[in-house]
């Protein structure tokens, strides 16, 4: 029997990640009013390039700031194992992410691990800003559209998973043949009847996959 074909699409923040990065840039650099501003995110009520620049405004940080607060950050550890699984099977696999590219590219260079990833630009110029490279004008929310990604990187005949945790995975989740999800992302799939593999974390994953 002909083996199935699969890709796997995996958010970044959360879910590789042991905390989000986007948090915790907020808690360590941001001062009072951010909370507001991402309680409207939450509510979709604005985009999260809005939300993000709105945000920066209140950062009292340089580069080399949070150059040292990624240093910090930790992975799933059984994420190199999950890695290293789909590369021996042949399955592709991409990091979507509504963060931040130079956080990401700081993170996985920490780990020596090199895995194809979409994501919001980063820039500082006398403070932080993003610019979307991957949005959806027709929608307008997320400042990566992971859904329109997934579309353009899947081969036809391939089965889609997807694994997350939070707001910005809503949307790819349903979209995907098979879902892995914790956090809100696990919340909304079981509110909305969308089949969904709980997890802890990327042993988890493994563990359904062998």
């Amino acid at each position: 029997m002909k083996p199935l074909k699969r890709v796997f699409f995996v958010d970044f923040d959360g879910t590789i990640t042991k905390r989000d990065t986007c948090d915790v840039m907020v808690e360590n650099f941001a001062t009072d009013g951010w909370q507001e501003i991402n309680e409207l995110w939450e509510k979709r009520e604005i985009s999260t390039q809005e939300c993000a620049n709105r945000t920066f405004q209140l950062f009292q940080a340089s580069l080399a700031d949070l150059q040292r607060l990624l240093d910090t950050i930790e992975i799933d550890e059984s994420f190199e194992a999950f890695v290293s699984y789909c590369r021996k099977e042949g399955h592709p696999i991409y990091i979507l992410s509504d963060g931040y590219d130079l956080c990401i590219e700081h993170i996985l260079t920490k780990y020596h691990l090199k895995v194809p990833y979409f994501a919001n630009k980063l820039v500082y110029e006398k403070g932080f800003g993003i610019t979307c490279t991957y949005h959806n004008q027709d929608c307008g929310l997320c400042g990566t559209c992971k859904s329109s990604l997934m579309k353009r990187l899947t081969e036809p005949g391939s089965q889609v998973i997807y694994v997350g945790d939070g707001v910005s995975d809503i949307c790819p989740a349903g979209h995907s043949n098979l879902v892995f999800a914790k956090g809100r992302l696990l919340d909304h799939c079981l509110a909305k009847g969308i089949p969904v593999v709980p997890i802890t974390g990327f042993k988890d994953v493994l563990k359904k996959l062998n």
